[in-house]
């Protein structure tokens, strides 16, 4: 389905170039995974032999693993180590003969490419809708450089404007924990929820690649300002850490059936 392009994200356009990645001259609806893999595609070209990249996770990041694997099959890219940011991209790195290290071997790097699930107009992020919050900023606040990548769908007026806002807490007295989230942003008519594996009252409890647990914020308001907000969660007992990934991202690159849409910070 064609997503209309938003007015909130003012950068340099950037047409779809011809060729495998190109739709024809004749008009085409591009899918979202489609408008995945081309930003995904045009972050890689910012990778130079022998850096250290951190490898994103999630549906578009792992378009970016693909393609960094098939540059190294094909010789273009060399020495190159990837620091995966969780369990899933590092199964995936290690099917595809990508090096991987750590951060304690590498405490600095080079280049990470990861996506999102939501971006503001200030580059704001939310992530960890698919569980890897933590991994996710240990490494990519560890870069040079933080490459989002993301297809049209993900940009919002505001941080938490479109769903979950994830923050990992600990197992220990979870509820407990769940509560004074929900009641920090009361004037943002949070509601708090426990994450379950198949998104039910019911269902097994999700656990996260650090064997904690995930409480997911739900806004019907703008919460303020991010930074106070990620304070407040963040001198909560019980938190590990939270979704929102502010002042990070160096580059956005946003896919849409017009062209590719890149923003600097």
């Amino acid at each position: 389905m064609a997503i209309p392009c938003p007015s909130i994200f003012g950068s340099e356009m950037v047409p779809i170039e011809s060729g495998a990645m190109s739709p024809p001259p004749s008009p085409l609806i591009l899918t979202q995974d489609e408008l995945k893999k081309i930003a995904a595609y045009k972050a890689v070209e910012f990778v130079q032999s022998g850096m250290v990249l951190g490898l994103g996770t999630g549906s578009t990041a792992k378009h970016a693993v693909d393609r960094i694997a098939d540059l190294l099959h094909q010789g273009k890219l060399k020495n190159i180590i990837g620091i995966p940011t969780s369990k899933k991209t590092h199964q995936q790195a290690v099917s595809l003969g990508i090096p991987l290290s750590d951060l304690d071997s590498h405490p600095i790097v080079d280049l990470a490419i990861d996506g999102a699930d939501e971006v503001d107009s200030n580059l704001n992020l939310v992530k960890g809708r698919g569980g890897s919050l933590l991994r996710e900023k240990m490494i990519e606040s560890a870069c040079k450089k933080f490459i989002v990548i993301v297809d049209e769908s993900k940009l919002v007026p505001h941080v938490g404007a479109c769903g979950a806002m994830p923050v990992e807490v600990v197992p220990f007295c979870w509820k407990f924990t769940q509560d004074k989230l929900q009641s920090l942003f009361d004037y943002a008519g949070c509601v708090a929820k426990l994450r379950s594996n198949n998104g039910g009252e019911d269902g097994e409890i999700f656990v996260t690649d650090n064997g904690n647990y995930i409480v997911d914020l739900f806004f019907k308001k703008d919460v303020g300002d991010l930074k106070i907000a990620s304070d407040a969660i963040l001198r909560l007992a019980g938190v590990v850490e939270h979704g929102m990934f502010l002042d990070m991202a160096t580059t956005v690159i946003v896919a849409g059936e017009l062209g590719i849409t890149i923003k600097n910070k």
